[in-house]
């Protein structure tokens, strides 16, 4: 998945460059910047002093020593003044500037903390607001896995207006007892489904073979099972594409809009009988904007359903009755509410 919000310790992430609030002068602050110097051993600081100063919105890029990351990246963020002097535009900045320096050294991977939220105040649910815009932003004209590590969870908060929009929503839908949870309720109503289907086909003629002897019900029942199997709808790789063709869009926005990365989408292109997991058929769906019943069949094609006895299911159809296939949004409540994210494969 190109973009991922995960729990831990920035300092931990084995990617090609980590991002760090730095002070716009050449010292070690709080938090997170205190954190990485601290890992990456004195020669950091060296490094940064050569540097200098570093204006508010602005990047720079250093070696890693001895962190994982090959580099670490210093962003001076804003300090929130209360909301009137440009610090949003700063805040931006910090991400367009280091997404750009990482790709000018090649990098395959990023991990950002949630910048400025710290010490220096930001709102939290404004900071990610604006680090989830620039990150998506970049995702749809570039390649590269990009992190945005939390914490804690104090350090991750949607805003007020979404948070309970989406908590009413699951108030009023969500059954917390799984009535088939000893079998699977994707995998009952697909059998539910598999079965009518059946029954469209030869149902009558099943019900001759108990008339035949025992030969001809073996032989009589295979027959019909193939011809049933051979006239099965469409599978989730071929309806996939078809949708992609009817949608007038070309491959690349739709499988980047799903937040997938280009190697998967071309195992689901090549193979027919690809199977996703649930959060990746998903994803293609939002990315489609497919409505609610048109996401029911997709996923469906894959051997998955929608039930109210899932709490990511509920969110998922939160998003699809209100219109908003904004994936990254999606996986920002999803995220809040301790559920996988989407675009998983």
């Amino acid at each position: 998945m190109p973009f991922e919000i995960v729990r831990n310790d920035i300092v931990n992430m084995q990617v090609d460059a980590i991002v760090n609030t730095a002070n716009p002068r050449p010292v070690i602050g709080a938090g997170v910047d205190s954190a990485i110097h601290k890992k990456a051993g004195e020669k950091l600081l060296q490094a940064r002093m050569k540097i200098g100063d570093i204006e508010f919105g602005k990047a720079v890029i250093t070696p890693g020593f001895d962190l994982d990351a090959q580099y670490v990246i210093h962003t001076a963020g804003p300090l929130w003044n209360g909301g009137n002097h440009e610090e949003s535009k700063i805040l931006a900045s910090c991400y367009r500037e280091s997404l750009t320096l990482a790709k000018k050294y090649h990098c395959q991977s990023i991990a950002f903390p949630l910048i400025s939220t710290g010490s220096y105040g930001f709102p939290k649910s404004l900071a990610l607001q604006i680090a989830i815009h620039e990150i998506s932003a970049f995702l749809l004209e570039n390649e590269m896995l990009i992190y945005l590590v939390v914490f804690e969870n104090e350090s991750f908060v949607l805003s007020e207006k979404l948070f309970q929009s989406v908590s009413s929503y699951i108030d009023e839908n969500y059954i917390s007892d799984k009535i088939f949870d000893e079998y699977g309720v994707a995998n009952i109503e697909r059998i539910h489904l598999d079965s009518r289907r059946f029954r469209q086909y030869d149902y009558q003629n099943m019900k001759m073979s108990s008339s035949l002897n025992d030969d001809d019900k073996t032989e009589f029942n295979s027959d019909v099972l193939s011809d049933w199997l051979e006239s099965l709808d469409a599978g989730f790789s071929e309806t996939l594409l078809q949708l992609i063709d009817r949608s007038g869009k070309k491959d690349v926005e739709i499988y980047k809009k799903a937040n997938v990365d280009r190697k998967l989408f071309s195992k689901i292109r090549n193979n027919k009988n690809y199977r996703p997991s649930k959060p990746t058929a998903i994803a293609f769906a939002l990315a489609l904007e497919l409505n609610l019943e048109e996401t029911k069949d997709l996923i469906g094609r894959a051997g998955f359903a929608l039930s109210h006895s899932s709490k990511f299911d509920v969110i998922v159809e939160y998003f699809l009755i209100n219109r908003n296939y904004n994936i990254f949004e999606l996986n920002e409540v999803l995220f809040a509410f301790d559920q996988p994210l989407i675009g998983v494969s």
